[in-house]
């Protein structure tokens, strides 16, 4: 399927692809390049805690119990995650 860029570089993800990923209005897409493509891909809430486990493993040196909200929030505090409302 061909899409079309506009002026401020966007584009619609035809209905055929929305119905087949159930993307739904307000969902969000992790976008990558990947050998030289552009990809997106429906994050879903089990990705994005499999996602800040990991990061919290990598910041606590292994596999520990977290509380994510405390987690998250000091990494806001921080300056080191920033959550786009748009």
């Amino acid at each position: 399927m061909e899409v079309i860029v506009t002026s401020k570089f966007r584009i619609t993800i035809p209905k055929k692809v929305r119905e087949a990923l159930g993307i739904k209005v307000s969902d969000r897409l992790l976008v990558k390049v990947v050998e030289g493509k552009i990809v997106l891909e429906p994050i879903r809430s089990s990705d994005a805690l499999k996602r800040l486990s990991t990061i919290a493993d990598r910041i606590l040196g292994g596999p520990k119990r977290v509380n994510a909200v405390k987690l998250l929030r000091n990494l806001l505090k921080e300056g080191l995650v920033h959550i786009d409302t748009n």
